[in-house]
């Protein structure tokens, strides 16, 4: 199965204390939730360790959830859904069915 957004995809926050921000998945997690670079920054208090790390708070990206985003249509810069064509293509001399991850506003593929 295609998964519909992937890691480096442009994303645009739909829902929550974030809603209107852009940012580019970081790290796509397996409880349908992705880190975004730039969104849900929370901070977090750090002890001190061994290595020489100091402690403090630090700021840093949590999970949102893959609902409360929506990729942003290479072509158009607009927020889009993305649905799942099949293509063939000619891979070492066989021709295999693809599937490929679609804008819907546009049609276009995503990269």
């Amino acid at each position: 199965m295609v998964a519909k957004i992937k890691s480096g995809d442009l994303v645009k926050v739909i829902r929550g204390k974030d809603r209107g921000k852009e940012g580019t998945v970081k790290q796509v997690l397996s409880n349908d939730r992705l880190i975004v670079e730039g969104v849900q920054i929370v901070k977090k208090h750090v002890r001190a360790t061994q290595q020489g790390q100091q402690a403090g708070i630090v700021a840093t990206e949590a999970p949102i959830h893959r609902s409360n985003v929506m990729v942003i249509d290479p072509e158009t810069k607009q927020p889009t859904r993305v649905g799942v064509t099949i293509k063939e293509e000619a891979r070492d001399g066989k021709v295999k069915t693809v599937r490929v991850r679609v804008a819907k506003k546009s049609g276009k593929e995503l990269a």
